[in-house]
């Protein structure tokens, strides 16, 4: 896959770039300066990127998928993972038939749900879930392939369905590793 060089990510006008970050050549970016993007991130393919958004470290953004930052913006803090085709919206249109909808309808004829959304360290979201507005992935949130996430997790637990339920609680193993990488990084 072909990621864009550091002066083509320069050139883009990010708020902030960390070092060793791959974005690729096929990614939609719209914003760029308002996105903050942390050491070692990545973008793949066909993602479309947009909004307030921030990338901690070490974030993972699968192929096909989106990420609305819109104005409440998304928030990704390190060792986020979004799988294949993953959505994370900050903005959502009343769908009761209150008011219209779409881009294409003036303001005061609808009604749109705004809330910053936060995925915390070492959330991981399934390939084709849904992470809707106001929603926090609490930390070491584990959400299953094609879950509706609606509101905000237990920390390191288990989601998975539409509505997204917690299953169970999820290990935390990893943290010894999270110690074991960064550690391995500062004596490089």
């Amino acid at each position: 896959m072909p990621y864009l060089s550091r002066d083509a990510l320069e050139a883009l006008g990010f708020a902030s770039l960390g070092r060793d970050v791959k974005i690729s050549d096929k990614a939609s970016i719209y914003g760029a300066e308002q996105m903050h993007v942390g050491d070692n991130s990545r973008i793949d393919d066909f993602c479309v990127i947009s909004g307030r958004v921030e990338l901690g470290r070490n974030v993972y953004v699968g192929p096909f998928a989106l990420v609305a930052g819109g104005m409440p913006g998304i928030v990704m803090e390190d060792f986020v993972t979004l799988s294949y085709h993953t959505q994370v919206f900050t903005q959502s249109d009343d769908y009761s038939g209150a008011t219209m909808t779409n881009p294409t309808v003036p303001a005061r004829y609808k009604t749109e749900v705004k809330q910053p959304v936060r995925l915390c360290r070492h959330s991981i979201v399934g390939a084709g879930a849904i992470v809707m507005p106001g929603v926090t992935l609490s930390a070491g949130t584990s959400v299953g392939a094609a879950a509706l996430v609606r509101e905000t997790t237990e920390p390191w637990s288990i989601y998975a369905g539409v509505p997204a339920r917690k299953l169970k609680d999820r290990r935390r193993d990893l943290l010894d590793l999270e110690a074991r990488y960064l550690a391995s990084e500062a004596g490089e």
